[in-house]
């Protein structure tokens, strides 16, 4: 499992970038006057995005969860925490507050609006996304810095590290780092998460910075006598992270399933009036013989939002292809 993650990755980075013919991936289309048209790698990846309805279909996707999570305190009508229906709550016959006037979905196994708690709970899902993936990408850009700049054995240590953690499967490894805190919180599921997208970052960034570091500007700027700093962070890096971004996205789509099966398997946070997806899933898995919907919306958030961010990371992994252009 750790080589083809390895592999994949590392192909991944071989081509990023790359154009047919060797050059660094900038685009030549037809003009309608019979010649080419040279246009810059962006204009060209966009031309492709708004033809393609996938990559549309996860970005209304993504657009409508943004805005939710947003908006969110204001569409909730009710405090999530608050138990206003517990009346309708029987635990020994099994039953939970229906559909009212209110209540459009009814309430929960504590009789809480659930409504206002799946609303309020896209806010957490997008934080712990969003925070999880910039430290994710963080760690990976220094590390996949180090490794692609300095080579040696800086480059073999740092791979080594990689190597290990790659070989752990992803949602084992979070597992295993959410449980070393002695108190689960929030910001538990975040690092947890994080850290298992590091070496993703690191491997594919320095497999691109390698790829990078062969071509004809870099080369010449050696010639010049640049310095290898100015070289790595004027020449090298920058063009080294459009591959990096678009996986970035993707991640996000993982950072959101591995957050949500953490809050699951109760290694999320411990106070359940802030609602989250997953911990809304993990609440109602003893009640779903007789109470599915209180798992249905929360999983189909979840489902739908993550479909969102694979749809768009890959629609941009193809847009900006060099191979795949026409």
């Amino acid at each position: 499992m750790a080589s083809s993650r390895a592999t994949k990755i590392d192909r991944l980075a071989e081509t990023a970038g790359r154009s047919p013919t060797g050059g660094t991936g900038s685009g030549v289309e037809p003009d309608p006057s019979g010649g080419v048209e040279g246009v810059s790698l962006a204009v060209s990846a966009w031309r492709r995005l708004r033809r393609n309805p996938l990559f549309l279909v996860g970005a209304t996707i993504i657009g409508l969860f943004v805005l939710l999570a947003l908006l969110a305190p204001l569409l909730a009508q009710h405090d999530p925490g608050l138990r206003m229906l517990e009346e309708q709550v029987s635990n020994a016959r099994n039953e939970i507050p229906p559909p009212q006037p209110g209540h459009p979905l009814g309430g929960d196994q504590y009789g809480r609006d659930l409504l206002s708690r799946v609303l309020l709970g896209s806010q957490q899902t997008l934080m712990v996304a969003l925070l999880a993936t910039i430290i994710g990408l963080g760690g990976g850009l220094v590390l996949g810095t180090l490794a692609g700049a300095f080579g040696g054995w800086v480059d073999t240590f740092v791979m080594r590290v990689v190597d290990v953690m790659l070989s752990i499967p992803s949602l084992l490894l979070a597992v295993s780092i959410g449980a070393l805190f002695a108190q689960q919180t929030q910001f538990s599921v975040i690092l947890a998460v994080a850290i298992v997208q590091i070496p993703i970052f690191a491997r594919l960034l320095r497999g691109t910075m390698l790829s990078v570091r062969e071509s004809d500007h870099v080369l010449a700027a050696r010639a010049l006598g640049v310095k290898r700093g100015a070289i790595v962070f004027r020449h090298i890096l920058p063009n080294s992270l459009g591959p990096v971004i678009v996986q970035s996205t993707l991640v996000l789509a993982i950072a959101i399933l591995d957050a949500a099966a953490l809050s699951f398997l109760g290694l999320g946070a411990a106070d359940d009036s802030i609602p989250e997806w997953g911990q809304m899933l993990g609440n109602a898995q003893d009640y779903f013989d007789s109470q599915p919907h209180l798992a249905f919306w929360p999983a189909a958030c979840i489902i739908v939002v993550a479909l969102g961010f694979t749809l768009v990371g890959e629609s941009l992994r193809e847009a900006l292809d060099p191979r795949q252009r026409r």
